[in-house]
């Protein structure tokens, strides 16, 4: 009777909870998500390494490596928290392979400074913009907010790119600059019919020893300071254009194409010159790589590379040289305004000749890129 009103089960095997069917499926779409997030982040690692006309579609993935970077922790993170040990040993893997990427996108900031920090009198500063042509969203002129900033700002080597003489010549501003700067002017004098044609403009404090085109006076110039004893070559670039419009980028970042019965042939026209101006700007780089192999030790190389870190331009035209941002920027990045503001593709790199002390993108909208400003100082020796 005893046994009838006790019976603890032992011996019997215990039943196994029941596993939830939406749990189920939730982890089989985060594994099968977890395979492509983890190839793709695999993949982006040889981006830089392969020129654009072998595989056309890796430019694609260095301007959403970033993203795919985020999913991976966030799908690591995910597989912790589930202790499914093994899948998230594999994101782990995965997002610490990609730790060197990181740097070229995120900072962090792990000082902070109050009122204005002082620099070295040995130090001095360099900005590069793409002021396309001085004309705003609005289509009204803006060089008159863009020369008032340079003298703002009062950089001592200023590089322009898409630069239009004939509205900075008919600006009281750009008079007053000619009063600090010596200025090196390649291309036409107007104002092109289209941006890959437009000039660009190397200012500088310093006295210009000379000056020349690297590869065309609207794509690779050249000008020779002297900085104190010493000759720092100066190269400003503006790269082919990725021929994605204003309209093209309203169509992605509104989703227009998710409700458009034409998407198909807009998406193709933008991956097609996309992938064209690709591989131009690869072979633009291979050329100018060799002209920065061939310049005096000590370079400065910066401008318009219309491609992100995470490219074989990049890669190609910094190598050899420090990126500022990698340097001392902090937090993320971009230069671009559009694209939801992810794209960092203005660039000042330098020789190991110099030391980068500080880094700034400056939030003003006179174009569609924001100006890059960067404090370098010369170093005595090398370390």
């Amino acid at each position: 009777m005893a046994d009838e009103l006790y019976n603890p089960g032992y011996g019997r095997a215990a039943k196994k909870p029941r596993r939830s069917v939406v749990l189920w499926l939730l982890d089989t779409v985060m594994t099968l998500l977890s395979l492509v997030v983890g190839v793709t982040m695999i993949v982006t690692y040889f981006v830089p390494y392969v020129n654009p006309s072998r595989v056309w579609f890796f430019p694609v993935l260095g301007l959403i490596a970033p993203g795919v970077y985020v999913a991976a922790v966030v799908l690591a993170l995910y597989w912790i928290i589930r202790w499914r040990l093994k899948r998230a040993g594999f994101m782990l893997a995965v997002v610490a392979a990609g730790l060197f990427q990181v740097s070229l996108f995120w900072r962090p900031e792990l000082r902070r400074t109050y009122g204005e920090e002082s620099y070295d009198r040995a130090a001095f500063k360099v900005m590069t913009y793409n002021v396309r042509c001085f004309y705003g969203e609005d289509g009204q002129s803006s060089v008159g907010d863009v020369l008032q900033l340079i003298r703002e700002e009062d950089p001592d080597i200023v590089c322009l790119q898409e630069f239009n003489a004939r509205l900075a010549d008919a600006a009281e501003e750009f008079a007053l600059l000619d009063e600090t700067y010596e200025s090196a002017r390649f291309g036409r004098t107007q104002a092109p019919d289209s941006l890959y044609g437009a000039p660009m403009l190397i200012l500088s404090k310093y006295r210009i020893l000379r000056s020349g085109v690297g590869l065309t006076a609207s794509t690779s110039v050249w000008a020779d300071l002297l900085v104190g004893d010493d000759t720092v070559r100066v190269i400003s670039n503006h790269l082919r254009s990725t021929a994605i419009n204003a309209s093209d980028n309203d169509y992605i970042t509104s989703r227009r194409f998710l409700s458009d019965t034409a998407r198909e042939v807009k998406i193709r026209s933008i991956v097609d010159r996309f992938r064209e101006n690709s591989v131009l700007r690869a072979e633009q780089v291979d050329s100018i790589a060799h002209l920065i192999a061939a310049s005096p030790r000590r370079r400065i190389v910066c401008g318009d590379f219309n491609d992100t870190p995470v490219s074989y331009v990049y890669r190609t035209m910094a190598r050899g040289l420090n990126d500022a941002f990698s340097e001392c920027g902090s937090g993320y990045s971009h230069t671009f305004r559009g694209f939801y503001n992810t794209l960092r593709i203005d660039y000042v790199l330098s020789s190991d000749d110099f030391e980068t002390l500080s880094y700034e993108v400056l939030p003003v909208e006179f174009s569609d890129h924001h100006p890059v400003v960067v404090r370098l100082m010369k170093r005595t020796s090398n370390n």
